[in-house]
């Protein structure tokens, strides 16, 4: 039996399992099994790992970065950006790759549309580097905006962002867990009065499937996205990734 899973924690709001498992069922796949393993702290992955069943993982928070040590080998991706939210185990070795680039731009560009030049990046964790990623390969000009900004970059605090920067940056990214279920009354303070029709919100949150954050940008007129269709395109990029 090939067995699959993913880690993070909480794994409350995670879809991945049902995902797999259903299409183990629809495809006639009755060698695999996909499990959730929750782990409360990374070193618990070590246990996993020692299964000898285990052909691939996929991460999520909040270990996409700290997934990196126990990796034996990266692809382009995973080491230009510092982040991992897939592995493939081949005859022992662990390599990582990144499909939330993937999922992310193909996801983003059906609304897109090419006219949203600046960005907000709401977060800085691991998913917000798959972001700048695909941001800068569009060359988007972007802020990361977070709790705590990095000293000497051009990271933004959340007390910075006013009606006029969002006048011109019109594409904004939430990639941290707020609206996330259960705590969906949840959401990035920002000042959403300054929010039109001109504004894409995205949310890599897909459940709920309307965030907070996008429900308010919906009121007022702008496109939005949640990470739904992201999920679904990296889940089946991490199927070809563990198949060859």
């Amino acid at each position: 039996m090939k067995k699959y899973g993913l880690i993070g924690y909480p794994l409350t709001h995670s879809f991945s399992q049902k995902y797999f498992s259903d299409k183990f069922q629809r495809e006639g796949i009755d060698d695999c099994v996909y499990e959730n393993f929750s782990l409360p702290v990374i070193d618990g992955l070590k246990d996993v790992l020692a299964d000898p069943q285990l052909r691939g993982l996929n991460v999520t928070i909040p270990y996409k970065e700290q997934v990196l040590p126990y990796l034996d080998a990266k692809n382009a991706v995973v080491e230009e950006i510092g982040a991992c939210n897939c592995i493939r185990i081949e005859n022992g070795k662990r390599t990582g790759y990144n499909t939330d680039t993937i999922g992310f731009e193909r996801s983003l560009l059906k609304k897109w549309g090419g006219g949203h030049t600046h960005a907000l990046v709401l977060g800085s964790g691991g998913a917000a580097k798959a972001v700048e990623y695909v941001l800068r390969k569009l060359k988007v000009r972007y802020h990361l905006v977070s709790r705590h900004p990095r000293p000497g970059t051009t990271d933004l605090s959340y007390v910075q962002v006013d009606a006029a920067l969002l006048q011109s940056h019109t594409l904004l990214v939430n990639t941290t867990p707020l609206g996330m279920y259960p705590n969906t009354e949840a959401c990035p303070p920002l000042p959403y009065e300054a929010i039109g029709n001109g504004h894409y919100l995205y949310d890599l949150v897909y459940n709920p499937s309307r965030t907070l954050f996008l429900r308010k940008g919906e009121e007022r007129g702008a496109l939005v996205e949640n990470g739904h269709e992201m999920l679904l395109i990296q889940a089946e990029e991490s199927w070809r990734i563990w198949n060859g």
